[in-house]
């Protein structure tokens, strides 16, 4: 009922950037949060970055420490739309990187729903 397309993962050097885009569409009401999450491999996935959407919190931002200050995850409400520039990257920034959109469905009851994108590599060579 809601599907998430990623783009914007790949391959760079060791202090380069990137951008990431995930793009939600389908019975969507609203949405309440939306993240960004990484899975290293042997490691478990964590949550990289997230934003509020809606209410008093809108906007809110919450970082891992490990990315403060080099991350920026973003939100194009019209478009249904989240966004993490990724400026200094770290070849401990490999991973495969999900976005994540919860939220509530058009449909009686405005049922909840948490879904994730397939995920896009992101390669920091050194």
């Amino acid at each position: 009922q809601v599907q998430l397309v990623e783009s914007g993962g790949g391959l760079v050097q060791a202090g380069g950037s990137l951008r990431l885009s995930c793009a939600a569409s389908g019975s969507i009401f609203s949405i309440n949060a939306l993240g960004w999450y990484r899975q290293a491999p042997g490691k478990q996935r964590e949550l990289v970055a997230a934003i509020s959407s809606g209410g008093r919190t809108s906007g809110r931002t919450n970082y891992t420490d490990s990315v403060k200050g080099r991350f920026t995850i973003s939100r194009d409400n019209a478009k249904n739309t989240v966004y993490l520039q990724m400026n200094s990257l770290k070849p401990e920034d490999t991973a495969v990187y999900y976005c994540n959109v919860k939220g509530s469905l058009v449909f009686a009851g405005r049922p909840s729903f948490n879904s994730w994108g397939q995920g896009t590599q992101v390669t920091v060579s050194s």
